[in-house]
């Protein structure tokens, strides 16, 4: 089981994001008001079915709250070691994901993506957020709004909002880390 406080943390910073009462949370997972109080201050600690059912509701990948490495107890909440990233999404589209920030109690969360030769996010994607993004390596297209624009490294850019998908129709992988507000994984 992940750590209950960090998870507890998570599904807070997550409702939150969402506009989400604890109130309404209650209702949707059938769950006592006090206990999913006590979970979000890591007090009480949710099942495999309490996560899943939290994954579907917050709509995040259940792997969220997993994969978190035991830190020592000078670096929780602050540093997070390349060996302890936890891993988001689902792999899907050819897009492999990590959670570069601590947790998600900040105002932002700060993703780690790599785009696989020949990866796509076919249809558009839109969430009520902002983001940059900054490309590290590699060479990415992307559409935002009826715009295509081809990001080489050291290239960033912005999504305000709007609707945008991605693909990398190139023989590299190409990296990029992602700061997004409010965090939406």
């Amino acid at each position: 089981m992940p750590g209950t406080k960090t998870v507890g943390q998570d599904i807070r910073a997550l409702r939150k994001s969402r506009g989400i009462t604890l109130t309404q949370l209650a209702k949707k997972t059938s769950k006592s008001l006090g206990w999913l109080s006590q979970v979000e201050r890591g007090l009480s600690t949710p099942t495999v079915d309490d996560l899943q059912n939290f994954a579907r509701i917050l709509d995040v990948p259940m792997s969220m709250f997993f994969g978190i490495a035991d830190a020592p107890d000078d670096e929780q909440g602050l540093i997070v070691r390349a060996s302890a990233r936890r891993e988001i999404g689902g792999r899907d589209n050819g897009l492999l994901e990590a959670l570069l920030s601590p947790d998600l109690t900040d105002d932002f969360e700060v993703i780690h993506s790599t785009f696989l030769p020949g990866a796509a996010l076919k249809h558009c994607r839109q969430r009520a957020t902002s983001e940059v993004v900054y490309l590290v390596s590699g060479k990415l297209d992307i559409w935002i709004e009826n715009q295509t624009f081809h990001i080489h490294a050291g290239d960033s850019f912005r999504i305000k909002g709007q609707a945008y998908r991605w693909a990398n129709p190139y023989d590299d992988p190409a990296v990029a880390i992602w700061v997004i507000s409010p965090p939406v994984y």
